[in-house]
């Protein structure tokens, strides 16, 4: 599904990310973990197109990104809160979603209604704007924006920063169910070892912008994980 290749980006001499080449296939829960300025935010920033590479390429289910639009609508991501419409409602904002990816409000209303545990009672109906939401519930409605439309592939960056313990397990099984039961391929970067490991079957470390790790998940991972940051720490 994703193919990366050649990879790099630079800033002026600095080189943030060098990626020679990397496969993620369709349907499965990918994480990305690494250390501040490892090139996490880089790389998904170039799968969406927001940067330019500096070489190489990304290709999405046959699809250059930075050569075509045509990703676009099986693609989706929440990275932060500028993607969010602070002016608008939850209700508004999805449904300007919905019709930017082809859905009515029927549509979107039956998609919000198998999210009423994830809101639990704070997102809809509120007659609250977006920015007036606390950080975890604009993270919420980020979310489960990004499932509108039947994506083939969804891009969340730190999905489990600023959620209650609740909210974050609730979002783990809707993550397993995305790439297990409905084939999406899942893409998910974090600071949390343990919420990486339970939620996604391969983790690829990035270090200084290189792939130094690539692991299928295993009872092993979160313990070889924890070792390898420690040793990171040692040689700090």
């Amino acid at each position: 599904m994703i193919t990366i290749s050649n990879l790099t980006k630079k800033y002026g001499s600095q080189l943030v990310l060098n990626v020679e080449g990397l496969q993620i296939p369709k349907g499965q829960s990918f994480g990305l973990v690494g250390n501040n300025g490892a090139g996490k935010t880089t790389l998904f920033s170039l799968l969406l197109d927001l940067i330019q590479p500096t070489t190489g390429h990304i290709v999405n289910n046959e699809v250059q990104v930075d050569n075509s639009e045509a990703w676009k609508p099986f693609t989706s991501s929440f990275i932060d809160e500028t993607f969010l419409i602070g002016y608008l409602t939850p209700e508004e904002y999805f449904y300007f979603i919905g019709e930017l990816r082809g859905q009515n409000k029927a549509d979107v209303n039956a998609l919000l209604s198998n999210f009423q545990d994830f809101f639990h009672g704070e997102i809809l109906g509120q007659k609250k704007y977006l920015r007036d939401l606390s950080k975890g519930n604009q993270k919420k409605a980020g979310i489960v924006a990004a499932f509108i439309g039947n994506p083939e592939v969804i891009i969340l960056d730190e999905p489990f920063a600023n959620l209650d313990p609740t909210t974050q397990i609730r979002l783990k099984a809707i993550i397993r169910d995305l790439a297990a039961k409905q084939g999406v391929t899942v893409l998910v970067s974090s600071h949390d070892l343990m919420h990486v490991t339970e939620v996604c079957e391969r983790i690829v470390v990035l270090n200084k912008g290189e792939v130094v790790k690539d692991i299928k998940t295993s009872a092993e991972t979160l313990r070889e994980l924890e070792v390898f940051f420690g040793e990171s720490i040692a040689e700090d």
